[in-house]
């Protein structure tokens, strides 16, 4: 779909710098956008792109000034030009519709209005399906099991037994949730394992990326709260508590039994033990190690996680440890030698 500069400014509610008749193509990204194409600036820092972007025109904040191309300028350009994309680019996923013949629905199964099955999908007994719920090809929902209304779940992903997945919940391919927690107990040097009965809540609005896998409580719930975003290869042990809001960021290994707090982001590969406590509004730098609980609103990183402004003091000091060791090996030489 094209549009001129003015429909998408009225679109985004913006305001046009430069020649609003210039008709929109396209989007892409400001590095990689062709004549024909719309992008944005969402970072300041980023200002020297907008002059080299072979874009037509650039969605922007209102800070910005005079650019050489033409400018939308907007409150929040990220929010913005996702909905451009939208109007430009219409999805193009086409959704499975309808019962498949090949789908295998148990005994006692409800199925809500416009819910769609896809091929070879496994349905166990007492299963509830909400309305205008999609399963893709391949799936299994466990005995029991509850999925709300709106939700999209893509190939191949296993949920167990007596899950309760809340409403307008995505999952992506290969997730696994409601798998036994990692419990077992030593006996004369053999480990036997603990069952597992307690089961798993994903409540409302929950996005899950791919080959995801999220363990049963021991006992009661593992939980992720409202609006929570995972992206993939994530680890979310036996009976974690995940606020709301909060964003886990790929190859994130949560342990048993930690608390997660609202609105918290967690970078990639952070590594958290269990039995802790990670505040509202907390901020896991990548590849930190967290041995112990964050306060609210603190910004860790580094192994052992501590205060960010404190990692980065730890960290320059560790690279003048070579330079360092030198000058002690020389002083210890010079030491050593009889005096004259």
């Amino acid at each position: 779909m094209q549009s001129t500069l003015s429909e998408i400014a009225r679109l985004i509610d913006g305001e046009i710098v430069g020649d609003p008749d210039i008709v929109i193509t396209g989007v892409s990204g400001i590095k990689e956008a062709r004549p024909g194409d719309i992008t944005f600036l969402a970072n300041s820092r980023y200002g020297s792109l907008a002059d080299e972007t072979n874009a037509s025109a650039i969605i922007t904040s209102k800070d910005v000034g005079s650019l050489l191309k033409p400018i939308i300028k907007t409150d929040n350009p990220s929010l913005a030009f996702t909905r451009v994309v939208s109007h430009i680019c219409p999805s193009q996923v086409r959704h499975p519709v309808g019962i498949h013949p090949s789908a295998l629905i148990g005994k006692n199964v409800s199925l809500g209005k416009d819910a769609a099955l896809g091929a070879y999908t496994v349905i166990d007994d007492n299963a509830v399906i909400g309305d205008r719920t999609v399963i893709y090809p391949g799936c299994f929902i466990g005995y029991g099991s509850s999925i709300g209304n709106d939700c999209i779940v893509y190939p191949h992903v296993s949920i167990r037994e007596k899950i309760t997945i809340g409403s307008r919940v995505i999952i992506h391919s290969g997730t696994v949730i409601g798998s036994d927690g990692f419990g077992f107990i030593n006996v004369n040097g053999r480990h036997q394992k603990i069952p597992q009965i307690g089961t798993v809540e994903i409540q409302d609005d929950v996005e899950i990326g791919a080959n995801v896998t999220i363990d049963r409580a021991r006992f009661d719930k593992t939980i992720v709260g409202k609006g929570t975003k995972i992206d993939n290869l994530v680890q979310i042990a036996h009976n974690v508590i995940i606020g709301e809001n909060t964003l886990i960021i790929s190859q994130v290994g949560i342990s048993g039994s930690t608390v997660i707090g609202n609105n918290a982001i967690l970078a990639g590969q952070a590594g958290l033990v269990g039995h802790i406590t990670i505040g509202d509004g907390a901020i896991i730098a990548a590849q930190a190690g967290v041995t112990k609980s964050v306060p609210a609103n603190t910004f860790v990183s580094g192994y052992p996680a501590r205060p960010h402004s404190e990692a980065k003091k730890v960290n320059a000091c560790l690279q003048r440890l070579p330079r360092l060791y030198e000058e002690v090996s020389a002083l210890k030489k010079r030491l050593a030698q009889p005096e004259k």
